[in-house]
């Protein structure tokens, strides 16, 4: 095959010396050789897209043009209107001015559902390339249908994983609750036996350091009820909420361990982002593992960046670090429980992001580069959408 596309480089590249019969024989052999690449890739089960920079389709095969819900041919057509919400939640970082190349463009993958021409849900893989040396910014896109394999595989893992993280949570709650009642109960007596001495110096020493314990006896409690709720699947209380007066609580809360590592804080959070129906309580705990994990992955000096954006269908918020970023191999198990690169993870937290934002309708992208930094971007859909982005 290198030696037929060699003589066929050499017969292109005199085409003016070509008579019209040599030029006919030559059309003839290109369309040949056209049709079988065709006939290859219309033998895939796996949907192949290009698509240009604007998102329009330049070539699609059969498969991919089933999978996108089109009967006929879907050159031509614009892949963000035929799924819409999916340009924005490729590109929602992607703050490259257009027709400007990126020097290492990170490689994008999505799973998503589709409700026409029927229910499914589909993995998507983007790989940017550039047409030659200077040329136009295009996108080989790789589409699979999952939808039998979430159904056969997601369920039952998800069950005995959560089943196991549900056990194991139970025995160190009723560990932990044991102790946590005598010492509350002791407490307490120690408080009503100081109510003697109270109003002599003594006195109110001993009262201040009864209250700090009493404090953190507290405090360990609501760290355990708090756990217990993030791993147990409950549906979510939906209520209008402001993303970023949520995002801003979760900040403030976390402000002096941002502080004591020195990591500077860049936000970009507009009053004017539409609410959205959500869980407060769910968002919180959303907000407050992506920044402990962009926290840890970062030393002291790190940058921290919050953008929170709107469009006509979804609202984003996106978290970036400037952290060591995550290696190819370990991008497939992220949201896996227990699958975690940190010393002392857990491997829970991107798990229950994940869970939350498919209860709320939302979908979850990470995009990441080693030595670079990471990207999470959290797609909400607004109230009057009905497409449903899954990670």
């Amino acid at each position: 095959m290198a030696k037929k596309h060699s003589s066929l480089d050499k017969v292109l590249g005199r085409l003016d010396q070509l008579d019209q019969a040599n030029l006919q024989n030559l059309v003839q052999r290109l369309a040949r050789e056209r049709a079988l690449l065709e006939s290859v890739f219309n033998t895939l089960q796996e949907g192949v897209l290009v698509i240009d920079a604007d998102g329009n389709i330049e070539y699609a095969n059969d498969a991919a043009t089933r999978l996108i819900g089109l009967k006929e041919s879907a050159v031509g057509a614009s892949l963000w209107r035929v799924v819409p919400g999916l340009r924005a939640s490729l590109d929602a970082e992607d703050d490259t001015p257009a027709g400007q190349a990126r020097d290492a463009p990170p490689l994008v993958t999505r799973e998503f559902e589709l409700h026409y021409p029927q229910p499914r849900v589909v993995r998507l893989y983007r790989v940017p390339f550039h047409d030659g040396p200077g040329g136009a910014t295009r996108s080989a896109i790789i589409l699979t249908d999952i939808t039998r394999e979430k159904k056969s595989t997601e369920e039952l893992i998800e069950n005995e994983r959560v089943s196991s993280i549900l056990l194991l949570a139970a025995g160190v709650a009723h560990e932990l609750g044991n102790p946590l009642n005598s010492l509350t109960i002791h407490l307490q007596l120690a408080e009503r036996r100081l109510k003697k001495l109270r109003g002599t110096k003594d006195g109110d020493a001993v009262a201040e350091s009864l209250k700090i314990c009493q404090d953190e006896v507290a405090r360990l409690d609501g760290i355990i009820r708090n756990f217990l709720e993030a791993i147990r699947p409950r549906p979510p209380d939906l209520a209008e909420v402001h993303l970023v007066e949520v995002l801003e609580d979760v900040l403030r809360f976390q402000s002096r361990e941002l502080e004591d590592r020195n990591i500077d804080i860049q936000c970009d959070l507009p009053a004017s982002t539409p609410v959205i129906m959500a869980d407060r309580n769910q968002l919180k705990q959303v907000f407050f593992n992506l920044v402990k994990n962009a926290m840890e992955a970062m030393g002291p000096g790190g940058r921290l960046n919050l953008r929170v954006r709107a469009d006509d269908e979804s609202v984003y918020v996106a978290v970036a670090d400037t952290g060591s970023g995550i290696r190819a191999e370990d991008m497939s198990k992220l949201f896996s429980p227990y699958h975690t690169t940190k010393v002392s993870g857990h491997g829970l937290g991107l798990m229950i992001v994940q869970r939350i934002m498919r209860d709320h309708g939302g979908h979850v992208g990470i995009e990441s580069k080693e030595g670079v930094g990471t990207v999470v971007t959290l797609q909400f859909p607004q109230k009057h959408r009905r497409v449903r982005m899954l990670q």
